[in-house]
């Protein structure tokens, strides 16, 4: 008896040791264990009731004395339900589970969040849908001292699922055409949506693959357009012809690229407070040289006449250089072209360009900004694609703003675009985001250092590496290394420790990318900065590759003066930073 005794006695203080943290205040409060809305059970390791709250009483019809100490959760719960979930967690974790309170408790025992959907059977006899949450109860050290089943009753919202699908089915004949319809339009869009991913790639490899001869074409055309000894005036005049077609054909490869950009959503914007005038002073500077060669007059807005407009000051330039191009190419010999700017409304400010051409038609005005419409110019002597005044015009709108155009037969065409307006007071830094056009640099060889610095050039095209090899030969204070994929260029790097490293993006192996990341693990070349001269040039690309941590984006074709002075920045860099900056 004593043993009996000693039993129970053990019994009880294992019972009010696992009761005690389940009771404790904080753990479980009063206010949801006296809740009439849901059913609380809690249970200790084993599974047996130790807690069964108001709700649970009234949602099952059991009294907490007739199942605490007595049963578990399983024992209330529809058994076919347990042995599909038992079947179906053995499946997810490959492991036996048995079809009771285990397979009940078995993710919030591991510490996985569980709530599923359980059919509760009544004292009754009678049954209900609940959604029960289960956690498991964690003493200060952390281990499992029991579990907490939270339900609710399920029945509204079965009741109501119950009547929306017998709804369904009595509108499923009326809906049959409509549903058949949706698959069609839903094809039509997949196709598009295919259709489109596809032209882009198409359009973002032409860009590369063009841009890559063009590198060799252009490039060396420079190179032999500033030779020493100069070229004579026959060979400078055919080095003019491939330089203005190959600059041309870089133009049309930008003006497709921005269109498919804009169509899909992804061209880039940096709308601010921007100097309308100084953009026109920068277009004309660009332009009149074109106009001189034309024999069009070309007439500007003074100066002094200060106005500001919130918009990207990249695309302004860009919108204002292509009706302006527009006006000096469909104008006559003789004729003039004249930009006006004026406030309207005193919230908007429009920018006109009017020429002296043959001007439009009603029904060209109606065609005119449609995607690679010419007007009936595509036999005429004039090139272009039809798609500058389309991009014009979305780029506008873009920005908030409109374009519209006037055009008289014989009398000529007046292109107008609007732009909110804006003040000075509001423009924080003067438009730096504008273009100005690049200083002529001077490509003759330059005075030696007392120690030529190094270059290192990565890149698996060998027309491209002669290229720049014979830029490079041009400054004597440099050291060309060449490398014709990413690995070779990583070892040279680590064994020569150049000031710079010139790194083309699609190389054989690993990629321009991994070889940067590779570069900026290793403390040994972490420090050198990396420039980047790819044919990769779409927006996104440029993007990305600024992200990655390259120093510089450069894209092919190479454009010297810009080379040169990336490649001064690069030097400035390593000579003021070094290893003691990493």
């Amino acid at each position: 008896m004593a043993g009996t005794n000693n039993l129970n006695h053990a019994h009880d203080l294992a019972l009010q040791t696992a009761q005690t943290p389940l009771l404790k205040g904080g753990a479980l409060q009063d206010a949801i264990f006296n809740s009439a809305n849901f059913s609380c059970i809690a249970t200790d390791t084993q599974g047996v009731i130790q807690i069964f709250n108001v709700g649970a009483e009234h949602a099952l019809g059991y009294k907490a004395a007739d199942v605490i100490d007595k049963i578990t959760p399983a024992d209330i719960s529809d058994p076919q339900e347990l042995i599909i979930r038992a079947s179906s967690l053995s499946l997810e974790f490959d492991t036996p589970i048995a079809p009771g309170f285990e397979s009940l408790v078995f993710k919030a025992s591991r510490g996985i969040e569980d709530i599923y959907e359980l059919t509760y059977i009544r004292k009754d006899g009678s049954s209900f849908p609940a959604i029960v949450s289960i956690t498991a109860l964690r003493d200060v050290q952390e281990d499992i001292i029991g579990y907490l089943l939270i339900g609710t009753d399920n029945t509204a919202r079965k009741k109501i699922e119950a009547q929306q699908a017998l709804l369904d089915q009595r509108l499923l004949d009326q809906q049959h055409r409509l549903q058949e319809a949706n698959i069609e339009l839903e094809q039509a869009r997949a196709t598009a949506e295919k259709a489109n991913v596809a032209k882009s790639e198409f359009l973002s490899n032409m860009s590369h693959e063009l841009r890559t001869p063009l590198n060799a074409v252009l490039g060396f055309a420079q190179l032999m357009e500033s030779a020493t000894p100069l070229p004579t005036p026959a060979q400078k005049l055919s080095i003019e012809q491939i330089l203005k077609g190959g600059w041309y054909l870089l133009h049309l490869i930008n003006e497709i690229l921005d269109l498919a950009a804009i169509e899909s959503g992804k061209v880039t914007m940096m709308q601010e407070v921007m100097s309308l005038t100084d953009v026109l002073q920068d277009c004309q500077a660009l332009i009149e040289p074109q106009a001189s060669g034309r024999g069009i007059r070309i007439a500007f807005p003074p100066s002094d006449n200060l106005l500001y407009v919130n918009a990207d000051p990249t695309r302004v330039k860009q919108v204002m250089i292509n009706l302006l191009s527009n006006a000096i190419k469909y104008n006559h010999v003789g004729g003039s072209a004249t930009v006006r700017c004026m406030m309207i409304d005193g919230s908007r400010v429009r920018v006109s360009v009017s020429d002296t051409g043959a001007g439009l038609a009603p029904d060209q005005l109606a065609q005119l900004f449609q995607p690679f419409n010419r007007l009936g110019q595509a036999n005429g002597t004039e090139e272009g694609t039809g798609i500058g005044l389309v991009v014009t015009k979305q780029l506008i709108e873009l920005m908030g703003g409109s374009v519209g155009v006037e055009s008289t037969v014989g009398v000529g065409s007046v292109f107008w675009v609007e732009l909110p307006a804006s003040s000075a007071s509001q423009v924080a830094v003067i438009s730096n985001g504008v273009a100005v056009v690049p200083e002529e640099r001077n490509l003759e060889a330059v005075a030696a250092p007392s120690s030529p610095r190094t270059l290192l050039y990565v890149e698996d095209n060998p027309a491209n590496l002669a290229l720049v090899e014979q830029l490079i030969a041009r400054r004597s204070d440099l050291k060309l290394l060449t490398a014709l994929d990413a690995h070779l260029g990583i070892e040279l790097a680590l064994a020569h420790q150049p000031d710079v490293i010139l790194m083309d993006i699609n190389l054989p192996g690993i990629s321009g990318f991994d070889a940067l990341k590779i570069l900026r693990k290793n403390p040994e070349t972490a420090h050198i900065p990396v420039v980047a001269l790819t044919a990769n040039a779409i927006p996104r690309d440029i993007k990305e590759g600024l992200e990655a941590g390259f120093f510089h984006y450069l894209t092919k074709p190479i454009k010297f003066n810009e080379f040169m002075d990336a490649l001064d920045a690069a030097l400035k860099f390593a000579a003021q930073n070094g290893r003691q900056a990493h």
